[in-house]
């Protein structure tokens, strides 16, 4: 029997997961609609609460007002770089020509990142709540409690890296890191709600051994993470290709990016095999009422998916809906893939029974 208090926190670590998701398929929409400087400062945009929906609103030197604080900002974080033995990072913030490039007020891109920020508070309140209850937990299951206070931590973090992604005018490797830390927020969700999940269930039992599959899982994961990294590598890339060409010619952006690109597309065609290989095993080791069965199913369908867009956005022009679902389905398929390592790594097997 579950108790209430844990079916609770059950119930919330599912929901944090699904709007965690949300939230970057939020972040997703604001990278395929170039809206990422829709508000040039933050928490606040245009320093109001609530942005403004028109240019009147703002003052006649709205811009060189951002402008002048973006760069106070930046040189503070390159300072802090600096104390960490990153000086070569430090000078590509404080040489960043693009940081004085003023954004000019443009009501959709302004409001797209707004909505943007506040699906980010609402999973950071999510989270503030999972870790309160979290320690329901106490002495029973401590690690749910540690990760969920520090995903917290992590998230705290993610926001304020979120106000240097703003200040830095989306410089790459910050964009990269940004996105990395999204999948650790992911990750911990998924363990900690697999985790309780188990806590009153007995480990499932089949016939065989599980060590390909098990080291199968967890190169799909690698490849996954590194798909994500070259994904966005490639996407800014084709920031920099379409600011230099003034956004024209749509159609060739894709092919200007060179072997990041192909190193992206190359590496697809391997995850696929890696994927197909683990669906049979799963197959055929695991009956239809097993979750890592119905999970296999799901990877299955989201790597489709996933592919589709992929096809899409290379050959038909970068399509907005198709990059943000593209991105949405990459960390979906991260998410599947690292549950059904944890199912498979719970599950014993016959002979080491007996």
């Amino acid at each position: 029997m579950v108790p209430k208090s844990e079916k609770r926190f059950i119930r919330l670590n599912l929901i944090t997961l699904v709007v965690t998701l949300l939230l970057i398929l939020a972040g997703g929409i604001v990278r395929s609609t170039g809206s990422g400087m829709g508000c040039p400062d933050w928490p606040k945009c245009f320093d109001q609460y609530v942005p403004p929906t028109h240019v009147s609103q703002l003052p006649a030197d709205y811009k060189d007002k951002y402008v002048a604080e973006r760069v106070a900002k930046n040189e503070r974080f390159a300072k802090t770089l600096e104390k960490m033995g990153k000086a070569h990072l430090a000078d590509s913030i404080r040489h960043d020509e693009s940081i004085l490039e003023p954004e000019t007020f443009n009501v959709a891109k302004t409001w797209t990142e707004y909505i943007n920020r506040l699906m980010g508070a609402i999973t950071g309140f999510l989270l503030l709540g999972l870790t309160v209850y979290s320690f329901t937990y106490k002495g029973k299951a401590n690690r749910i409690i540690v990760l969920s206070v520090a995903n917290l931590v992590i998230v705290g973090f993610q926001a304020w890296l979120g106000s240097i992604v703003v200040s830095t005018n989306l410089m790459p490797w910050v964009v990269t890191v940004h996105m990395l830390l999204a999948l650790v927020i992911l990750g911990i969700l998924v363990y900690t709600y697999n985790y309780a999940n188990q806590l009153h269930k007995e480990a499932t039992v089949i016939m065989g051994q599980l060590v390909w599959l098990k080291v199968l899982v967890f190169l799909s994961i690698v490849l996954s993470v590194v798909q994500i990294v070259l994904g966005t590598e490639v996407r800014e890339a084709i920031d920099a290709i379409s600011k230099q060409m003034m956004y024209n010619r749509r159609h060739s952006w894709v092919s200007k990016v060179g072997d990041t690109f192909n190193y992206h597309r190359d590496l697809a065609i391997l995850v696929l095999i890696v994927n197909i290989i683990i669906y049979k095993i799963v197959k055929d080791k695991f009956n239809g009422k097993e979750i890592a069965l119905r999970v296999g199913n799901s990877i299955g369908i989201v790597l489709i998916i996933q592919i589709v867009t992929g096809l899409l956005l290379s050959n038909f022009a970068l399509p907005p809906y198709a990059q943000a679902m593209h991105i949405l389905f990459s960390t979906l398929l991260f998410s599947l893939q690292y549950y059904l390592y944890l199912l498979v790594y719970r599950t014993s097997t016959y002979n080491q029974q007996h």
